[in-house]
Order: C-alpha cells, then sequence, then structure tokens
C-alpha cells in the first residue's frame, strides 16, 4: 500500500513544527555554568541559581546521563544522539525537540512536555512518562520496553515499529495514534482510550485492554493471542473479525473469535 494511501491519524496537520528558529550554538563551557546554575536553582528550590534554557540549542551527542534537569528548557532543541540515561527531567520542556537516536533509558520524565517532538529510534527503556504531554510526537521504531505511560497524551503520536512490550499505558490517550507493526506485548492498556488508533499489522499478544474505548480503531492483521479484552467500549465485531485471536484471547460480552464464529 502506498503512504499516501495509509489511513492517517485524524490530527494530522494540526499542529506544525516545520517552522523551525534555527539553532542556536552555545560553547561547552557555558553549557556546563548553565547546569550548574540550574542545579543549584532546583536544589534550592528556585532561591539560588538559575533555571536553564536551552531552546532551540543545538546538543547533538551531548551527555546529560543522570543529572538533575527538572523543568528544565530544551524547546526546539536538537538532541540527537544525547545521553539522557537515568536523568531527572520531571516536567521538563522538550516541545518539538529533535530527540532521535537519544538515549532515555530509565530517565524520570513525568509530566514533561514533549509535544510535536521527534524521538524516531530513540531508547526509552524503562523510562517513566506518566501524565507526559506527547501529543503528535513521532516514536517510530522507539524503544520503550517497560516504560511507564500512566495517563500520558500520546494522542496523535506516530510509533510504528516501536516496541513497547510490558508497557504501562493505563489511562492513556491513544487517540488517533499509530502503532502500524509496533510491538504491544503483555502492554497494560487499561482504561486508555484507543479511538481511532492505528493499530494495523501489531502485536498486542497478551496485552491487557479491560475497560479501554475502541471505537473505528484499525484493527487489521492484529494479533491479539491471549490479550483480554473483557468490557472494552467501541469494539465492534467486524473490527474485531480482521484480528488474529486464539483460545486465550478473552472477550467482552457480545463478540465472538474466529474459532467460535468457525465452530
Amino acid at each position: 500500500m502506498a503512504d499516501s494511501d495509509r489511513p492517517h491519524s485524524p490530527f494530522a496537520g494540526k499542529l506544525d513544527f516545520s517552522a523551525r528558529t534555527p539553532v542556536r550554538a552555545i560553547p561547552l563551557d557555558e553549557i556546563e555554568q548553565m547546569l550548574a546554575a540550574h542545579r543549584l536553582y532546583v536544589e534550592t528550590e528556585r532561591r539560588q541559581g538559575s533555571r536553564a534554557d536551552f531552546g532551540s540549542a543545538g546538543l547533538s551527542g551531548h551527555d546529560f546521563s543522570g543529572l538533575n534537569l527538572r523543568g528544565v528548557k530544551m524547546d526546539r532543541a536538537v538532541l540527537r544522539g544525547a545521553d539522557f540515561t537515568g536523568a531527572h527531567l520531571q516536567r521538563a520542556n522538550l516541545i518539538g525537540a529533535i530527540s532521535q537516536e537519544a538515549r532515555f533509558d530509565r530517565a524520570d520524565l513525568s509530566g514533561a512536555r514533549l509535544s510535536g517532538g521527534n524521538l524516531v529510534s530513540a531508547s526509552l527503556d524503562n523510562v517513566c512518562l506518566a501524565k507526559a504531554d506527547m501529543e503528535f510526537g513521532l516514536m517510530a521504531k522507539a524503544l520503550l520496553r517497560g516504560a511507564c505511560l500512566h495517563e500520558a497524551d500520546m494522542s496523535g503520536a506516530q510509533l510504528d515499529g516501536a516496541v513497547l512490550t510490558r508497557v504501562d499505558l493505563r489511562k492513556a490517550n491513544l487517540r488517533g495514534a499509530g502503532f502500524r507493526d509496533a510491538r504491544l506485548d503483555e502492554a497494560d492498556l487499561r482504561d486508555a482510550r484507543l479511538g481511532g488508533a492505528f493499530l494495523v499489522g501489531a502485536s498486542l499478544r497478551g496485552a491487557d485492554l479491560r475497560g479501554a474505548y475502541l471505537r473505528l480503531a484499525k484493527l487489521d492483521g492484529a494479533d491479539l493471542s491471549d490479550a483480554n479484552l473483557n468490557n472494552v467500549e467501541g469494539l465492534t465485531q467486524a473490527q474485531l473479525d480482521l484480528a488474529y485471536l486464539d483460545n486465550g484471547t478473552k472477550l467482552t460480552a457480545g463478540l465472538i473469535g474466529t474459532e467460535d464464529a468457525e465452530g
């Protein structure tokens, strides 16, 4: 199927992050000074130091691992290949940042703002993104194994080919999000909002979808083996008929699996 023929998120084109501010070059010694001032700002609860503002800065490949960057401003920054392993980024501003192939493993980004950000091929294993704003994010082929995305807003985000095994997506807003060929095996999607989500070819083996909202979600070729679909809302038999189910798939009342229909 040509790209032009594929269904798109209903949010596509509603935000435009293409008109970027020119990249701001910051000398290494100034970066270190800003980080030191920010550390003091955080440690003294804003009484001393100053909040670091790296907005639109070119920081590709920089090592921020383990640093306390709570509330830091990095909106529209270029962070390709940067290392944030184990960093504290609670409530950080990363709106529109380019973080392709960056590392956020075990980082805490709870409450952070990443809307419109580019996290293609980024590593976010065991990251905490609880209640983070991630609308329209580009996250194709990102690694999010064991991540916490509880109540995160990922509406319109694109996660084609991403790996989200054993992630916590309880009550997450995934409306219109794209998960073509993504892996969501054993994901916790209880009460998640998946209206209009694009799950074509996705693997949801053993996923827990109890109470999830699936109206108009595309499930063509999705693997729902051993998945729990009890009490889902908005799911029709027509949607289900295009997915793969097995004897371990648990269904809400009124819906039947392929094996049941054939029997």
